[in-house]
């Protein structure tokens, strides 16, 4: 039983429930975790291995406060200071708990704090980052329409694997740094992790149909408040980035995280190449909305119309206004990116379309108004095979049996696919000029999708149903552990007699350890008499234990106990 810990448990009975649900949550305490009362609470915050995980997520600040404390000196009342008392690491008298002065004891001085002024990007500086931003927004653009076709697998790490970056690589999305912009991603809440796998969220969509200002807004916005503690500043921004490296200075994992978010901010525009700031970052970094107009004035100017080609191709004559490219990668295939960008029609790419959606007359209106040079024959053509062609194998689910249902006008379709190798694991079986298999309905319409034949989800009233293969998924919201429970239960066992039942404690912890106690008894005629007691047991209101000078055993009443204090073990 440590003593330090009792100022520590009557800290804690002493704060609201909110102050006790902040302070576990930053302290990383399970809600399941089997804590009796408040002594327990505080006896755990003070271990080793709390206090371990703890430090390293102290500001440099903080953890510079903290040092001059275990040194003996009084730190003033500041915000660190506060933000110590807040994590249990100080007590409100100021005072450092031992077990807290060991710990900090441990860790290597600090050096003394130096300040660093980011200077301002010339026009040559900030051009290059203007571009880098733009190049960014489109890359992450790629990435989101590439997870709302296919979500990505994610290694144990939380990387994408090996494959998937082969994947993106052969769709022509430069690789070298699409975990940093999935972190950027992330953090503007575009994608979210489940399953071990990383999908486009529901507001995704909306941002792949903005502005290029708009989109570079929401994503320095989203990685400037999700940036830690220690890089950010008091007026919501943060520190100049020269500060970034050392901003958690016990945090042994801090160097490469902080590398990582400086390439973040580097991608983004908010530094350029030579670590001066562009003008379009203060904002941000001082904690205002975004400003992008400064940015947006140095990119190439968006265009809504396009060139099509008798071969089938498209030529966007500079970038492509984001809701026309994110609509016309509907129904075409983006061959090269660039500020003219060219895209391809096929019948796949057509079929995608209509399964998304569109319809043959909704295609030929949308390309009526976005081309500059008309619909070519060829292309007409071509949509309309496609759209003749779609539909004709039906696939639904048959209100008797449960079992899905493959069928077409033309015969020769369901003889082709019930011999079709490719699709032998949906073991389907012949069935009155139609196909059934037990396996679900929409796993089936993709198989078939896959295997380029012109399938339709319908439902049981024969109604086309649009078909979907990765739902978005809703953006996480920050959650938190909810302490109701434990704080009930640490309540429940909070007696008015703080003395007492520290004393109880104390007895119990030294009978478990067989210790030797000086134990001070109340006398009847109202003096005290102090013993050296080898405990060994403690029930029904009594000590029981060895008289350690005349080698005899006593057994006290608790109630006449005034105080004891462990002296061996």
């Amino acid at each position: 039983m440590s003593t330090h810990a009792r100022p520590l448990a009557e800290h804690l009975a002493a704060l609201s429930d909110a102050d006790l649900s902040e302070l576990f949550s930053e302290r990383d305490v399970r809600p399941d975790v089997g804590w009796q009362d408040f002594f327990d609470a505080a006896e755990a915050l003070l271990e080793p291995a709390s206090l371990a995980r703890v430090l390293p997520r102290l500001t440099l600040g903080e953890a510079r406060t903290l040092q001059r404390m275990a040194a003996g000196e009084r730190a003033d009342n500041s915000d660190d200071r506060r933000t110590l008392e807040r994590l249990a690491l100080v007590r409100p008298d100021g005072e450092l708990p031992p077990p807290v002065a060991t710990a900090v004891s441990d860790r290597p001085a600090l050096a003394p704090s130096s300040s660093h002024h980011q200077g301002q990007a010339d026009d040559r500086a900030a051009a290059h980052a203007a571009e880098r931003a733009f190049t960014t927004v489109a890359t992450i653009a790629d990435l989101l329409l590439a997870a709302k076709d296919r979500s990505f697998a994610l290694l144990a790490g939380g990387t994408l694997s090996a494959g998937e970056r082969r994947h993106l690589a052969d769709s022509g999305v430069a690789t070298e740094s699409v975990d940093h912009l999935l972190a950027i991603a992330s953090s503007a809440g575009l994608v979210a992790v489940g399953d071990r796998r990383l999908h486009a969220t529901d507001i995704a969509d909306q941002w792949l149909r903005s502005s290029v200002s708009e989109r570079w807004s929401e994503l320095a916005r989203g990685f400037r408040d999700a940036l830690p503690r220690g890089i950010r500043s008091g007026r919501g921004g943060w520190i100049p980035l020269a500060d970034w490296p050392q901003a958690h200075p016990w945090d042994s994992a801090w160097p490469e995280r902080s590398a990582a978010l400086t390439e973040q901010a580097r991608l983004l525009g908010l530094v350029a190449d030579d670590g001066t700031e562009p003008a379009w970052a203060a904002p941000l970094r001082d904690g205002r909305d975004p400003d992008p107009a400064s940015l947006t004035a140095l990119l190439p100017a968006e265009v809504d119309r396009i060139f099509l080609q008798n071969d089938l191709s498209a030529i966007s004559p500079g970038p492509l206004a984001p809701a026309l490219d994110v609509r016309l990668r509907t129904v075409a295939a983006r061959e090269s990116a660039a500020q003219a960008s060219t895209y391809r029609f096929t019948p796949e790419s057509v079929a995608r379309a209509l399964v998304a959606g569109e319809s043959e007359e909704s295609l030929v209106r949308f390309l009526e108004t976005v081309s500059l040079t008309g619909i070519p024959q060829p292309l007409r053509y071509l949509i309309a095979q496609t759209a003749q062609r779609h539909g004709l194998v039906r696939v639904s689910t048959d209100a008797e049996t449960g079992r899905t249902r493959i069928e077409s006008a033309d015969p020769h379709l369901v003889d082709a696919i019930a011999v079709d190798q490719t699709l032998r694991p949906l073991s389907l079986t012949k069935h009155v000029g139609s196909l059934t298999t037990r396996v679900g309905r929409d796993t089936v319409y993709w198989a078939l999708t896959d295997a380029r034949y012109p399938a339709t989800l319908v439902d049981e009233d024969g109604t086309v149903l649009t078909g979907e293969r990765h739902a978005p998924v809703t953006t996480p919201e920050a959650g938190s552990n909810d302490y109701t429970s434990l704080i009930a239960a640490l309540r429940s066992h909070q007696g008015p007699d703080a003395d007492a039942a520290w004393l109880d404690r104390e007895l119990e912890a030294a009978v478990r350890a067989k210790a030797v106690l000086r134990v001070t008894v109340g006398m009847p005629d109202g003096s005290t008499r102090e013993l050296l007691l080898e405990a060994t047991g403690l029930g029904g209101g009594r000590l029981r234990g060895r008289d350690k000078a005349a080698d005899v055993e006593r057994t006290l009443p608790v109630s006449s106990i005034r105080a004891a204090t462990v002296i061996a073990q």
